[in-house]
Formats: C-alpha cells, structure tokens, sequence
C-alpha cells in the first residue's frame, strides 16, 4: 500500500463517520475516511447477504460515492500515531501511513459482556454479535433463542430474530419495571422513537430479568433465569447477553485527548482537548445513529471551519443527547450483576483466564502482570472492559499497536518511530 495524505482524515465510517465526510467535503478539501468493515454503515447499517438497509443509509453511501474529493477505504486497522498528524494503518495487502491536516474520530462502540456461569459455551453471544451474523447470513431458522441484557439493543435483536426465522423464548431486560414505565411516558418527545417502539414490541419482554446461568455439555441447551422474585429454567438454542455498550476510546486516548465519563470529552464543536482532533458518535458517548448523524456533520464543518452550518445543528444535536440521557438514566445496571460470575467463571476467554486469579489485582496492569489475561484475540478488549465494571477499575492506559499487527508494518512504525 501507498502513503496517503488528506485535508481531513475520518476513523470509521458508521453514521457519524459519513455525516463527518459528507459535511467537510463541502469546503472542497480532500477528505479520506478509514474504516475497519467491509462496507461503510458501522454496525447499526452493517451490510450484508441478509440486508436490506435502511433508506437513509442508502441515502449516505450514494451522496459520498458522488463526491470525487472523498476517498473511502474498507478493510483498514489504525495500528499506531506514527508521528505529528500521521496515522500508520494496514489492510489485508500491506500498511500505510496517512498524513493529514485535522482529524475526526468516529471509532463507535462496542458491547460490554459480562461474565456468568456457562458464558463461554457454544451457542452464546453477544447480543449485538448475533444480529451482526444474522445480517452476514447466519440461519437460525426455528432455532429457539433467548435474548437478555439490557438497553434498546435488545429489542432490534429479537425483530432480527423473528424476521430471520427463529423464536424468541425470552427477552429478558435487567431494568426494573417502574423505570422502564417513565422513560416510555416520556417518549413522545422524540416521535420517531415512539413510533419505533410499537414496530419493535415483543410478546416474551420481561422487565427485572436477567441470567443466573447457561446450561448446557458441548453446547448450549437452556439457561437459568432470575425474573422478578422468581427463578425460571427455560431450554434454548442461543442465547444474546449483552449490557450496552462501551465508547472505543483507545486512539482518542493514544493521542492524548481528554476522557470524561469514559467518552472522549469535545466541546459544543465536537473538538477534543487536542486542537486539530475532532470526535463524534459513540465514541463521545452512547447515544444512538440520530445523535452520531447530527455529532458527525457538526464535527466535519467545524474541522473544515464552517462554523455557521455547525452551529445550525447543535439544536438538533442537543435534542438526542436529552434523548441518550434518558436511556442511559433508565437502563443502568443492576449493581446485582457483578455477582453473577463465580471463582471458577472465566473473565478472559481468549486465554482461560478464571476470575479468582484477577480479584485481588488493584488494576487493569497488575492483572495482566499476574496471568495471560488480555493478550489473546481480542486483546482485552472485551475481558478488560467486563473487569473494570465488575472491579471499578481506572480505564487502562493502550499501547501500541492498537490491533494486532504483521511484523513488517511494525518494523515500519520502529522505522517511522526512530526517525522522529
């Protein structure tokens, strides 16, 4: 692969990503989007063999296809910072070095997993994780599946499940009833929202449910569950866990931005701590693809200078915070979670690591010092992030490479490194 060099450089191309690319293309400057999928949409408009997607997404693709000063390039991983406003990448052929002039992160977000007994078998995902099959051409047709967790995800999920042909035995949501009552009272501030609620209704919804356990020898056969007062046993086929999700921070943090709130902390222009270093979406907090929409074209004006369109936006913007603040005020978790894993659970799958060889660390480091926690796949990425929940650690500090990376692309960062 070749050098590259941009006006405006965008990590991920999820919705708020092309809302950035699309608003900065408009001062004429070159803009170059950078995104680890295969086809631009992030994971709320993932493409695939089972997708039809939405309008709007559609919409996006097609007005950023027609722009020649807008460069999209799939299939690509932010390895490193490799000196000032130069970014080293690589993609299935090779790496890269981009220099640019201002940067927009849109890295997104990912699902937080937590462990519990029987979490590791066969059969069990993360919620967001079947949907993301279901869409790549996973056939669950008849298959029995229980969906649990908490936060709007779930529901999207158990509509991908019925329309993909599986049942859904159980959806089961951790928030409590009453909370749940005032935040659906409350959505007609946002009529989309309300609208979207009735299409997404399920029969199997219970409030005040979670899992206690996955049952289950070679694979998954049923799970236990606490709903209500009550403890239920229920046969399956699948089971989708997952409790919300967490900010990609890493490279916000790698370039030394400020965090608040574990979100990359921006100013009402959607600029971080560092001056030529913009970020919208999820990753400056969870809050939805309207949010990132109206984040995204405000930060790719307002890196550009077009400083009046953005701020004709930030009505807009402000209205679906009010709307993530509801969400995030409702679905808190049960602190009841952190007690589900056992000793024996493990935290780290990649690895085997069991949660007891982790319990009397003071932090994400001394842990990883201890056991092999962390340095599997994922690269802690899920297991780190289940541990700071559960222990209330401080975020850890990331390394370089960000991902894992070829030996000839990390030889090219100790070059890029030594002549700095």
């Amino acid at each position: 692969m070749s050098d590259l060099a941009c006006d405006v450089l965008i990590i991920g191309a999820g919705p708020a990503g092309l809302a950035a690319a699309r608003a900065a293309a408009q001062s004429g400057q070159s803009v170059l989007v950078l995104d680890d999928n295969l086809h631009p949409g992030g994971q709320i408009w993932r493409d695939g063999p089972n997708v039809a997607l939405p309008t709007l997404a559609q919409q996006y693709r097609q007005a950023l296809g027609a722009l020649n000063n807008v460069t999209l390039l799939n299939g690509v991983k932010i390895i490193a910072q490799c000196g000032p406003q130069k970014m080293l990448y690589e993609d299935e052929t090779g790496s890269g070095v981009v220099d640019y002039q201002a940067l927009i992160l849109c890295c997104g977000a990912r699902e937080l997993l937590l462990p519990f007994p029987g979490w590791t078998l066969p059969g069990v995902t993360g919620a967001g994780g079947l949907q993301a099959q279901i869409k790549q051409g996973l056939s669950i047709k008849g298959e029995r599946v229980a969906i649990a967790g908490s936060g709007p995800l779930l529901l999207a999920v158990a509509a991908s499940v019925v329309k993909a042909g599986g049942e859904v035995v159980i959806l089961a949501e951790q928030a409590p009833a009453a909370q749940l009552a005032a935040f659906a009272a409350g959505l007609w501030r946002w009529p989309v929202k309300l609208r979207q609620s009735f299409s997404l209704f399920n029969r199997h919804y219970r409030p005040d449910s979670y899992v206690l356990e996955a049952l289950g020898g070679q694979r998954l056969t049923a799970i236990r569950m606490q709903t209500g007062a009550r403890e239920v046993t229920l046969d399956c086929d699948r089971l989708a866990c997952g409790f919300g999700l967490v900010a990609n921070i890493e490279l916000a943090m790698l370039l030394g931005c400020a965090i608040e709130d574990n979100a990359v902390a921006v100013n009402p222009h959607q600029q971080t701590s560092q001056p030529q270093v913009y970020a919208a979406g999820e990753c400056t907090g969870i809050g939805g693809s309207e949010l990132a929409l109206a984040e995204g074209a405000i930060a790719g004006y307002a890196a550009t200078g077009n400083l009046m369109q953005a701020q004709a936006l930030t009505a807009q913007r402000d209205k679906w915070r009010r709307f993530a603040t509801a969400v995030a005020r409702t679905f808190a978790l049960n602190p009841e979670l952190k007690t589900l894993a056992t000793p024996e659970t493990l935290l780290c799958r990649c690895e085997d690591v069991p949660l007891y060889l982790l319990s009397g660390s003071a932090d994400w480091t001394a842990a990883k010092l201890s056991s092999r926690c962390g340095m599997g796949a994922c690269q802690g990425k899920i297991c780190a992030t289940a541990a700071r929940h559960l222990f209330d650690w401080p975020l850890p500090v990331p390394r370089i490479p960000l991902t894992p990376a070829r030996l000839a692309t990390l030889a090219r960062l100790e070059r890029s490194q030594s002549d700095g």
